[in-house]
């Protein structure tokens, strides 16, 4: 069950109202158009980011991985992007977590969708399939997926999927914390001032908190104590 301490439906998408929600701890949800939950939220200040020697290990580990911006609704979508995405929730979370027509609505039908930004991770140049490659080949070549939310202040990194066995055809241990990464990277490059992380009420979570600058939600105010937030997992 996802930690929700109050649910609120807006309707004034602007990036303002949308940043104000997100700073009184409500995340954009898969439930509908407009549905947030406040939750026990994570964001990474990004004035106070510096890449720590775990983050470049990281980095380094995943450095064939390259990310590619694009715009929500996605007009090149494929069938191959909710298989990808299903069977890795289902791997990593069990059956029916996420269905593939859900993914697919997130990615395609901006009536139901609350995202704007798809995130698309591929092996760099020299990895890459030819020029003359088909459609299902350049889709293949693909190594995961992020389904995001984007306005002009902060990244809402959401929905991330990928190949378990994905670059080189070695463990994935570093692909899922090299694609978030990147993604804080690219925010941090693009001006943003936050990157929202989802909520954290699991022992799994505990991942998200390799990265400096990162603050939770207590459900009251922003907090910097990360020994504190322990205590929930």
């Amino acid at each position: 069950m996802y930690l929700s301490w109050e649910e609120k439906i807006i309707s004034n998408f602007t990036d303002k109202s949308i940043e104000e929600m997100y700073g009184r701890g409500f995340v954009f949800t898969r439930l509908g158009k407009g549905v947030m939950n406040q939750t026990r939220s994570l964001r990474v200040d990004l004035k106070k980011f510096k890449l720590s020697s775990e983050n470049r290990r990281v980095l380094t580990k995943t450095e064939e991985l390259s990310l590619f911006a694009q715009t929500i609704p996605y007009s090149e979508y494929y069938w191959k992007i909710h298989k990808m995405g299903k069977e890795f929730y289902e791997k990593k979370f069990g059956e029916k977590t996420f269905s593939a027509q859900k993914i697919k609505e997130l990615i395609t039908d901006k009536t139901k969708s609350n995202f704007n930004k798809l995130f698309i991770y591929k092996k760099d140049e020299k990895h890459r399939v030819s020029m003359d490659a088909t459609r299902h080949d350049f889709v293949k070549s693909n190594i995961g997926y992020c389904i995001a939310l984007e306005t002009k202040n902060i990244l809402h990194y959401c929905y991330p999927f990928y190949q378990l066995s994905a670059i080189s055809d070695k463990p994935s241990a570093n692909t899922g914390m090299g694609m978030m990464l990147k993604a804080i990277i690219w925010a941090k490059e693009n001006g943003k001032k936050y990157v929202y992380l989802g909520s954290f009420q699991r022992p799994t979570d505990t991942y998200k908190l390799q990265f400096s600058g990162l603050e939770w939600f207590d459900g009251k105010q922003w907090q910097n104590d990360l020994e504190g937030l322990k205590k929930f997992v």
